[in-house]
């Protein structure tokens, strides 16, 4: 038997890839070796107000309800770390106060903490009888091995997920503008070939801005990078409160942004429209840090295209290429 046990216990580790399946296994195993009635892992309130039990296993009369919530001071998990009593055969008299003991018929109980890598008390493995049963010392040692076998299985996923939270934050940190906190070229260019997808599976086209910052170096040498900065972040702001939740804006870099949107309009005059109300947004005064800045506006190319023949690159050299066109007039009209 011990041969087919250590063989069921690697089946598990390498099969089980949830914390549930892996403890289930465990459970019917030790059900086999203690010869209880009951076995259950429970889990204990971070501020140690309630003990739950998450998964048991009930072969005989005895039920241990998954879900059950019980005080944790009146749990005999907490009697038994308490006096160091794990195993007992004779609950009624040692425990007889214990309401959810009474509740629930146990007259044998054994358990073993199950505790995190830092020490902390997750929670219990426990068996339980209603009829007097003795406790084998192996059975006992295989009652502590499930139990740092399940905290092993804990530190794992807790680690996975520190992992995974850490690899979010360092794509999003990968994907984000430092400054403005807008997505970044990176960003723009993953996201547009989602846009295009979708644009391309609804057969509508697409509008796309490229804004060029006109005067950003003036500013800078006038009033200082920290001014030059807190503008950047101002236009960001402006140009994020101009947009819908699904179109796509960012930063390509320096006093480069780029906004693309779905045009479902069927207007022609839709890139016009576009570059209006961009243009509103971003021209008129800015308030920074100790400077009011009067902002004439930025040079502004916007273009429609068709997703099913165009990419994101052509589309952004097209609309790189028509704010040129647009700067040019600009400066003309400005007698530049």
């Amino acid at each position: 038997m011990k041969e087919n046990l250590i063989e069921r216990i690697s089946t598990a580790l390498g099969s089980e890839k949830t914390l549930e399946g892996f403890v289930r296994q465990l459970l019917e195993m030790l059900e086999l070796v203690t010869e209880m009635e009951s076995t259950y892992l429970t889990q204990i309130d971070a501020d140690g107000s309630e003990q739950h039990v998450l998964y048991a296993r009930n072969s005989h009369e005895m039920q241990i309800p998954e879900g059950l919530s019980v005080p944790w001071e009146d749990t005999l998990c907490k009697r038994a770390l308490d006096e160091g009593r794990r195993y007992t055969c004779e609950v009624p008299d040692i425990w007889g106060d214990s309401d959810a003991a009474k509740a629930l018929g146990i007259t044998t109980y054994v358990s073993t903490p199950v505790v995190m890598g830092d020490g902390a008390l997750y929670g219990t493995l426990c068996a339980a009888s209603s009829r007097r049963k003795e406790l084998s010392e192996r059975a006992e040692q295989i009652l502590q091995l499930f139990a740092e076998l399940i905290s092993q299985y804990l530190r794992k996923e807790q680690l996975l997920e520190e992992l995974q939270e850490a690899n979010a934050t360092l794509t999003a940190v990968s994907f984000t503008d430092e400054l403005t906190g807008l997505p970044n070229r990176r960003a723009v260019f993953a996201r547009l070939n989602k846009l295009f997808a979708h644009a391309r599976s609804d057969t509508h086209p697409l509008l796309m801005a490229f804004i060029d910052l006109d005067g950003f170096k003036q500013i800078n040498d006038r009033h200082g990078h920290q001014t030059g900065d807190e503008f950047l972040q101002a236009v960001g702001q402006r140009l994020q409160d101009a947009i819908q939740d699904d179109d796509v804006l960012g930063r390509l870099g320096g006093d480069e942004f780029i906004i693309a949107t779905v045009d479902t309009s069927d207007d022609k005059s839709a890139p016009a429209a576009l570059k209006n109300r961009i243009a509103a947004s971003l021209s008129g005064l800015y308030t920074l840090s100790g400077t009011r800045i009067d902002y004439a506006g930025a040079s502004i190319g916007t273009v429609s295209v068709d997703p099913a023949i165009s990419t994101p690159d052509s589309a952004v050299r097209d609309a790189d290429a028509a704010m040129y066109q647009d700067k040019h007039r600009r400066r003309q009209s400005q007698g530049l």
